[in-house]
């Protein structure tokens, strides 16, 4: 049997940070996409911090602000340095309420007031990650303006590493190529079913020594479970997809491991990747997750997966 992959702190090369092999992502808790409660949220939170999980990953996007408040809640009491937060910029969110509305702007300005806006949906005086949200259509402004303001803030303390979050393998490329960031996170392409981020992302992570946060393991839901209706990136999966899926679950399921759990695994078996950042909506998403993380994979399976 293969080794399983443990849920550890491991360094984030180029900066003081250590993460857990498994992050947490918020996206989930805010009600407007998923109809989680707030009850729901925090307690989820808190179920993450209490079994060992170090960094929690956010954003302004998710639910308008909406899931960094629950995250902030659900860290508050948390001895400082115990619970990492990575956020995002280049949305700012405005107005309050059923009113809240959202637009981008990578100005220097505009990314100040929205740090400004973290912290204080946060309860944090300082962000430990900060990425650069989605900024394919405004590459030049985010690597020309944004950059350097997230850098100066880095340099007086106020956040820790800056990095790009993104679903497409050009921008990290182009961050990597002109931004010099401290670690980058790409969503959706270093699966078992979208594999693009090892001709080119994963050879110049490794090359550059940054470190790689693999998002998106699930390809929006497929990976955990295909069944009819199921998404694969931000679309109802087609056939042909869902076929592909169940071929790797049956596969699975025959080495007596579950497919989510391998989705994890995934990703850590390439070098520069320090952790996977998977979604979760309530508690018990939290220990199976880390349950599945501990769990042993048979070597052959890799192979008949087509995974070197």
């Amino acid at each position: 049997m293969g080794s399983g992959f443990a849920v550890e702190r491991v360094p984030v090369g180029g900066t003081d940070l250590e993460v857990t092999t498994l992050t947490f992502g918020s996206a989930p808790l805010a009600s407007v996409f998923w109809g989680n409660d707030e009850r729901t949220a925090v307690a989820t939170v808190q179920a993450a911090r209490d079994e060992g999980i170090r960094l929690f990953d956010t954003a302004p996007f998710y639910g308008l602000g909406e899931a960094e408040e629950r995250v902030g809640v659900g860290l508050s009491g948390a001895e400082v340095g115990d619970a990492l937060v990575a956020t995002k910029v280049g949305r700012t969110v405005t107005g309050s309420g059923p009113e809240r509305e959202v637009v981008f702007d990578y100005s220097p300005d505009g990314v100040r007031r929205q740090l400004d806006a973290s912290r204080q949906r946060l309860g944090r005086d300082r962000l430990d990650i900060v990425h650069v949200h989605d900024p394919e259509e405004h590459l030049d402004e985010a690597i020309g303006s944004c950059l350097p303001t997230l850098s100066a803030l880095r340099a007086a303390g106020e956040i820790g590493a800056v990095s790009v979050g993104t679903n497409h393998c050009s921008t990290v490329l182009r961050f990597l190529d002109d931004g010099d960031p401290d670690l980058v996170m790409l969503a959706g392409r270093l699966t078992l079913l979208d594999r693009s981020a090892l001709v080119e992302v994963v050879p110049a992570c490794a090359r550059r020594g940054v470190p790689l946060f693999a998002a998106g393991v699930f390809n929006s839901g497929v990976l955990a479970d295909p069944s009819p209706g199921r998404w694969f990136d931000y679309a109802p999966a087609d056939e042909a997809v869902l076929a592909r899926a169940r071929t790797m679950q049956r596969i699975c399921a025959e080495a007596g491991v579950p497919l989510r759990a391998v989705a994890m695994a995934f990703p850590l078996r390439f070098e520069p990747v320090a952790t996977v950042v998977v979604g979760m909506s309530g508690p018990g998403e939290v220990t199976e997750n880390l349950a599945l993380m501990e769990l042993e994979i048979p070597d052959d399976l890799w192979a008949e997966l087509g995974v070197e």
